[in-house]
């Protein structure tokens, strides 16, 4: 590509973006699969073609300029056009979309992602998929910042008016012990408070939740053990370290100490939460219905089915959005 100084291009604009997201030149390079002397070259022909000084390169990570920030909003919006310009023509036809940036939230089965993404590749020929795994207010920003186009992630208080929403599935809150230690048919939560609450941490949106649950329901329990994982929280309950509170898919995903645990309903007020696929309103068109579309079956047949088959007191209360 030929670097033409004075001319402000589409691509100086991806990159200027990128430059601001990243932080650093050499990872906005890597991110738009570019050389950092082309990255870099591209930003001071921008910058001549508007005569202002963007990025204060000189900080790490780079600093945005008061001009900066004044082009950032603008060179968003440019970018969403853009996209919004390509869904529209793909609108009815998968198959013209030549590039789709998904991020999926880190509780997600691992089952069913790469399921949807073959799916997607049948139906979206030579579109070029970006997937990435994060927490869930961390895929809240990146669709903000334009940086991912469709988020599958769990509900919570970040909904925005400029959000699409499509629910997936809802799934309830449930208390998982050592296998053996509590006897249903008694006083659960007196024979809970005998062992040590392992937390999930507070750090993260499922941490938060549950805290906030507790404390509407005036159950205080001491802090001893917090983790942000749920390999580590499961680990813990198999090895009789103490009980947590969980759900369906944290469950799930730490499947070899199913064997070494109980699931049982939590033993006060029910709490649920649900996993939706988000994209950003009158930018993607039907794209994002398409996606959620494909994703539907796959939890039926990947996550809801095989689970309430195991315990089907969960009928009704883990389920598929249809």
């Amino acid at each position: 590509m030929v670097d033409t100084p004075g001319k402000m291009t589409l691509w100086a604009v991806e990159i200027f973006v990128a430059a601001v997201e990243e932080g650093t030149i050499s990872l906005a390079a890597k991110r738009l699969n570019a050389s950092p002397s082309s990255v870099s070259q591209q930003l001071t022909n921008l910058e001549a073609g508007l005569g202002v000084l963007l990025l204060n390169r000189s900080t790490r990570p780079m600093e945005l300029t008061s001009a900066g920030r004044l082009f950032l909003r603008r060179a968003q919006n440019i970018l969403g056009e853009v996209t919004q310009a390509k869904a529209e023509l793909a609108v009815f036809n998968f198959s013209k979309m030549v590039r789709l940036r998904i991020g999926v939230v880190d509780d997600f089965d691992a089952d069913v992602t790469p399921a949807l993404m073959a799916q997607l590749s049948k139906k979206m020929d030579g579109c070029q998929f970006l997937l990435e795994s994060a927490s869930s207010y961390q895929l809240a920003e990146a669709l903000d910042s334009r940086s991912m186009d469709v988020i599958i992630t769990a509900d919570a208080d970040m909904t925005e008016d400029w959000m699409d929403i499509h629910p997936l599935l809802v799934e309830p809150f449930l208390v998982v012990a050592p296998k053996g230690s509590v006897d249903q048919s008694g006083e659960v939560m007196e024979q809970l408070l005998t062992m040590p609450f392992i937390r999930y941490s507070s750090r993260t949106m499922m941490g938060r939740q549950i805290e906030a649950h507790l404390a509407r329901q005036r159950i205080n329990l001491p802090n001893r053990f917090e983790f942000n994982n749920y390999h580590a929280i499961m680990s813990m309950v198999a090895d009789k370290a103490g009980w947590t509170v969980t759900t369906p898919l944290g469950y799930l995903r730490a499947h070899r100490f199913i064997e070494s645990v109980d699931v049982m309903p939590l033993p006060f007020k029910e709490m649920t939460r649900g996993i939706s696929l988000v994209s950003r309103k009158d930018v993607m068109d039907r794209i994002p219905q398409d996606v959620a579309d494909l994703a539907r079956p796959l939890l039926q047949e990947k996550l809801v089915g095989p689970c309430v088959e195991k315990l089907p007191w969960l009928r009704d209360k883990f389920k598929v959005l249809m």
